[in-house]
């Protein structure tokens, strides 16, 4: 009897339960049918592409290149060195070196004195010359007093045609020995100018190899090197297609290495040969003077070569096989395979030299998936500006 009475009691509680639970079920079901609801609205706006047929052509961006004027430009590397080196000697006989008036690093005028060389001995013989001037003018002078006293006597008949030629050959060679004696001063006096080491010109002295008290003659090694001006220059090597785009008075820019001080100068000289070895020539780029610019250093250069209006493309445009390079352009529908030459590439794509006109629609990329012929769709983009 107690087990049925706890049966009956369990009984007596599950109706509520069961309302509580139906109610769940029906709040699930109605947020189930809201969820679908939202979810079928939103699929049947949704934008949905067309089907692409699989006979319809592909689609290809492309480009018309125009004409851009554009500079070319050729990247060297070269030597620094003076535009003129002055090499500066000793002129005369040399001797000791008595002062020296100039350090590397400085600048000078023509005609400077940069080294004084002893001249004590020259100075007594030129003083030795100059002593035999005034014998010779005395001599000269005694000779033109006898001719005149002869002269005299001619009138009165006490002296003879004959003594008056013969002093008149000794006042001759008087005043002969007066101009003897004063061009050999006149020798020696310059023989003593040359013991002074003068500038041949104005510029910068690049090297100094002398010190006072040192011996120097004719057969010693510069004692100094100047350059002319102070100007500059780079001595670069370029390849021999290169050197038939460049041309002097071209212009160009030099940056020694380790700096990012850009020079600018021009071409000034070109080599009028090719060396047979290495197929390169010398391009000489006048520099002005910039403390940057050391002989004997390395730097780069940029030279400019040809300017002109040339059509310019994206890298992707341009293919190359066995023929060489070549671009699609888009003729109508279908692409056609033109060659081409390239020019330089640079930041904004490649020039065309030649091939191009820069009116016709060019293939910018994927030109590789496609052949002569095939038939396309082409989108425009824009080109290179």
């Amino acid at each position: 009897m107690n087990m049925e009475a706890g049966i009956g009691s369990r009984t007596a509680a599950d109706p509520a339960t069961d309302g509580a639970v139906r109610r769940r079920r029906r709040l699930f079901a109605a947020l189930a049918v809201a969820v679908l609801l939202v979810a079928g609205i939103a699929w049947l706006r949704w934008p949905r592409a067309k089907p692409v047929s699989a006979d319809a052509p592909p689609q290809v961006t492309v480009v018309v290149p125009g004409r851009h004027r554009v500079v070319a430009e050729i990247a060297a590397v070269g030597n620094i060195a003076a535009k003129r080196d002055m090499p500066v000697g000793v002129a005369g006989e040399g001797g000791v070196v008595r002062a020296v008036l100039v350090e590397a690093g400085d600048w000078v005028r023509a005609g400077q004195t940069l080294a004084v060389i002893d001249r004590s001995v020259q100075t007594q013989q030129a003083a030795a010359l100059a002593a035999s001037i005034r014998l010779a003018q005395a001599d000269a002078a005694l000779a033109r007093a006898n001719l005149d006293r002869a002269r005299a006597l001619t009138k009165n008949g006490f002296i003879s045609k004959a003594d008056i030629d013969t002093r008149t050959a000794a006042l001759e060679g008087a005043n002969a020995r007066v101009a003897t004696a004063q061009a050999q001063l006149r020798q020696q006096q310059a023989l003593i100018g040359r013991l002074d080491v003068r500038a041949p010109a104005g510029g910068l002295v690049l090297t100094r190899a002398v010190e006072a008290g040192q011996v120097v003659g004719p057969a010693s090694q510069a004692l100094f090197r100047v350059a002319e001006n102070g100007t500059m220059e780079l001595q670069a090597r370029l390849a021999e297609a290169d050197l038939a785009r460049v041309h002097v008075g071209s212009p160009a820019t030099a940056t020694p290495v380790g700096t990012t001080v850009r020079v600018p100068g021009h071409v000034w000289q070109m080599s009028p040969v090719i060396d047979p070895t290495s197929r390169q020539g010398t391009v000489r780029i006048l520099l002005p003077y910039n403390p940057a610019l050391r002989p004997g250093g390395f730097a780069a250069a940029a030279i400019g070569g040809a300017q002109g209006d040339l059509p310019l493309l994206p890298e992707s445009a341009v293919m190359s096989d066995d023929g060489g390079n070549y671009v699609y352009i888009v003729d109508g529908d279908r692409v056609v395979r033109r060659d081409i030459k390239v020019g330089d590439v640079n930041d904004q794509g490649i020039t065309i030299k030649s091939g191009l006109a820069g009116t016709e629609r060019v293939v910018a990329s994927a030109g590789a998936f496609l052949n002569p012929g095939d038939k396309v769709q082409p989108r425009l983009a824009r080109a290179a500006s």
